[in-house]
């Protein structure tokens, strides 16, 4: 369960109080032969008898409705490992009596999809609740703010929902691991499907949230749809938060547009795209939004329609871990999960797991044990969590929305390709990972 503002001493203060008398003769400080044999670090070793994770997520704003449903997520994982349930009786080492006979207890905040709120709530989870994992965001910014922050406090960091190559590119961090794809592997699953379906030597348009999501994502749709013959007419900034896009999409020439592409999320996006076909837009050129999911297909309704992009996640990709994934959240809060609920629960577990392959809480231990690991155990096929950037070398699932007439609950669009890992993606020297320098362990 999650716990609010607490005035326990901090695990910093235990530090200094320990002195020359060492950590091992400080009440309450773990006394596990893991947490003897290695130095303190972060928020390492742990107090008492209880892990606490933070989920830091954008509770307010522009992405909230992801948010919630992260948080949903992270709350079910907390109760899995502790108890029980879900993926959690099926995962090898994990037990469902917490992790390392430790409990699972945690605390939330609002990100409110900003970095430097972002980062202050990340900051006090970490100063004041003493949290051993941060995890959450629906946003690069703040993915990137608040990974820098864990890297310099040196406590781990998995994150959710976040796009841009950045995150595991120029901005990456020893102490973050991402599974969400990146923009370039976006990219990289629809040109082929998008050209296949509309021809070659097209001009497109875009319009992007102007922050380091959009302005990546726009670059990789960019190079990508070129490198496949097509013409860039534009490429437009709009700013994050935006409700009304009329200026802009008043600004769209239609006689030299084949392919609108809108870079937009969450709440921006269905508000983008709607307002796109009621303006007509479609009749006169076809409009592509690079990445959705069930919140914002939900809330863009029949403007989806035959409307390609790419998800995290969908509960449509039939395999037993995404079977019984979904069912147990369904099972749980009456709603079909989303792919950043996916995520959320996924990297929670993960994090759980390496843990316990390591045998301690110690942070360089449990990132070795991230480092290069196979798995497939999250419903997206066989993935690798790459040692060179920390990037999950996994599927794209690549979707049309469905006519608003075949909508159903959770089910907005057809999955159109899995496009396997094999087909995207880049070396260790090229991209994103050519400019990624992870930084130290300790």
């Amino acid at each position: 369960m999650a716990r609010g503002e607490q005035n326990d001493v901090s695990r910093r203060d235990v530090v200094k109080m320990a002195g020359a008398t060492g950590l091992a003769g400080v009440a309450g400080v773990a006394g596990s032969a893991s947490a003897q044999e290695n130095p303190p670090i972060g928020n390492y070793p742990i107090q008492g008898d209880t892990a606490t994770f933070g989920f830091n997520v954008p509770q307010s704003g522009p992405y909230s409705s992801e948010g919630q449903d992260e948080l949903r997520a992270y709350e079910l994982a907390v109760q899995h490992l502790n108890n029980g349930g879900g993926w959690v009786d099926n995962w090898e080492g994990l037990s469902g009596n917490g992790v390392l006979d430790y409990q699972l207890d945690s605390v939330t905040g609002d990100t409110a999809t900003d970095a430097d709120t972002a980062r202050q709530s990340a900051r006090r989870m970490i100063q004041r609740d003493n949290a051993i994992m941060v995890s959450g965001g629906s946003s690069s910014a703040v993915a990137v703010a608040v990974q820098e922050l864990c890297q310099r406090e040196k406590v781990q960091f998995m994150a959710c929902l976040t796009h841009a190559d950045d995150t595991t590119g120029g901005d990456c961090v020893r102490y973050s691991f991402r599974e969400m794809f990146n923009t370039t592997m976006s990219a990289q699953a629809l040109a082929p499907v998008v050209t296949e379906e509309y021809g070659d030597d097209l001009n497109f348009y875009q319009l992007y949230a102007d922050y380091n999501w959009g302005q990546s994502q726009q670059d990789s749709m960019n190079t990508y749809f070129s490198d496949a013959g097509w013409s860039q007419v534009e490429s437009v900034a709009t700013p994050l938060g935006t409700s009304d896009f009329s200026s802009y999409l008043s600004q769209v020439p239609r006689d030299e547009t084949d392919v609108l592409f809108l870079n937009h999320y969450g709440l921006d996006g269905a508000n983008s795209l709607s307002q796109a076909i009621d303006r007509g837009l479609n009749e006169d050129m076809e409009i592509v939004v690079p990445l959705y999911n069930r919140p914002m297909a939900q809330a863009a309704s029949g403007a989806i329609e035959g409307v390609f992009g790419t998800v995290a996640w969908d509960a449509q990709i039939d395999n037993e871990p995404s079977n019984a994934f979904t069912e147990t959240f369904q099972n749980e809060y009456d709603r079909i999960p989303s792919g950043p609920a996916q995520l959320a629960y996924a990297q929670t577990l993960q994090y759980a797991a390496a843990v316990e392959r390591a045998g301690t809480f110690y942070p360089p231990e449990v990132i070795r044990q991230l480092e290069g690991h196979e798995y497939d155990n999250i419903g997206m096929g066989p993935e690798t969590m790459r040692a060179c950037d920390h990037q999950a070398q996994r599927a794209v699932p690549v979707v049309r929305g469905l006519p608003e007439g075949e909508q159903e609950e959770g089910s907005f669009f057809e999955i159109v390709n899995l496009t396997p890992r094999e087909e995207i993606g880049y070396g260790c020297d090229e991209g994103p990972a050519a400019e990624c320098e992870l930084g130290p362990y300790e």
